[in-house]
């Protein structure tokens, strides 16, 4: 529980989030932001709707921004956030017509926008596409090697065994599936991914591999990868926090026990290795210079950490609140833009450790931010 110095900054930065976002929805409300250039949101899917780097429409981070405009219509009841929530899900059916471009983040993407659509308001068409999507993402679950694939083909690579720890993040869209038809198989396809994810993604001491490569045909580990990270073996921060809060959603949606313990693991070694300063760095394993830092890794963190302390014994939520809140109010502080000259909220995240570019704006983190603040007031929309 808050005491009342952290509550009364809790209502001071959600202040600040209705005053900046009431700007900025208005100004980016026909895009579908993935970052900033020169301040500006750039408009993801219509700027790069060839690029095999970037997906265009089919790119994976395409969900957050109507996430976050569900997250303010939560919050502040304004009808304007449901439209523009409304636009980008409308805009993400173009994916469903390409097909060939989606892969495993589909719970990414729809999560935050049809299955968020339906909880709020009902509409029917939002839960036919949620629906749709679970298929295809059960439509990849490797029945030999207990997992579902991440990617499709790349160039020079063979992906058919692959699956990334990033994908617990999309197992609830398969949760909701079950829980919102009965069929018992979205649930039994999510549970399995996760069962082999505790064993061949999570480590002893808790940190994670990125990419773990399967036998496709007749299962087992083949090798892993260190992906986003600095090297294999290392710890990519932001895969720590995909494993910590994505095995924190498996627990919540099944009650298996095992599940909040993997997520306690890892978050362990996540609270053990945060510097002093608060700052995130892209991994716990990279060299001390140059220094990259990922703000998205911190805020994602929290979230997790904070659903944490809301199911362990009293004795222990202090230990993952405060945690939390040192994140939180690090990025507050010194990695949070509040002016009107940039549209983003969060600064200096870096989406891998080996990418030319590092420190910039990135959408998940302005959204896991905001989700992690409304977690804290105590009302927040759970979207996962």
């Amino acid at each position: 529980m808050l005491n009342a110095n952290d509550q009364a900054w809790v209502s001071q930065v959600i202040d600040k989030l209705v005053v900046k976002m009431d700007w900025v929805s208005e100004k980016s409300k026909y895009k579908i932001p993935y970052t900033t250039i020169n301040g500006t949101h750039d408009n993801h899917a219509k700027d790069n709707p060839n690029d095999p780097e970037t997906d265009g429409i089919n790119w994976w981070t395409n969900g957050f921004w109507g996430g976050m405009m569900w997250l303010m219509y939560h919050e502040t009841g304004n009808e304007k956030y449901k439209e523009i929530a409304n636009f980008s899900e409308d805009e993400l059916d173009e994916c469903f017509r390409q097909y060939y471009g989606l892969h495993h983040d589909v719970g990414f993407m729809w999560l935050p926008t049809s299955v968020a659509n339906y909880k709020v308001t009902g509409n029917l068409e939002s839960r036919k596409r949620a629906m749709h999507a679970a298929n295809l993402l059960a439509g990849r679950f490797n029945l030999a090697g207990g997992f579902i694939r991440a990617w499709n083909d790349m160039k020079g690579m063979d992906t058919r065994g692959w699956a990334i720890v990033d994908c617990m993040f999309n197992l609830p869209l398969l949760y909701w599936a079950t829980e919102e038809s009965g069929d018992p198989r979205f649930k039994q396809i999510a549970m399995q991914h996760a069962d082999t994810a505790m064993t061949a993604f999570v480590r002893p001491d808790g940190s994670v591999h990125h990419i773990v490569e399967f036998d496709p045909f007749n299962g087992g580990v083949v090798k892993t990868y260190g992906g986003q990270g600095y090297e294999d073996g290392s710890s990519w921060t932001r895969g720590q926090t995909w494993a910590l809060n994505g095995f924190m959603m498996s627990y919540i949606h099944t009650g298996k026990e095992e599940y909040l313990h993997t997520a306690k693991k890892i978050a362990h070694y996540f609270m053990a290795n945060i510097p002093d300063n608060g700052i995130i760095p892209i991994d716990f394993r990279q060299p001390e210079e140059p220094a990259y830092e990922d703000s998205t890794a911190a805020a994602i963190a929290a979230c997790g950490l904070i659903e944490i302390s809301k199911v362990v014994a009293e004795h222990e939520k202090d230990l993952y609140l405060h945690a939390a809140l040192k994140l939180l109010k690090t990025l507050d502080e010194s990695r949070s833009d509040w002016t009107n000259k940039s549209d983003c909220l969060l600064i200096n995240g870096s989406a891998a450790y080996h990418n030319n570019n590092h420190h910039t704006s990135i959408i998940y983190g302005d959204y896991y931010f905001m989700e992690a603040i409304f977690k804290l007031k105590g009302n927040d929309l759970y979207l996962w």
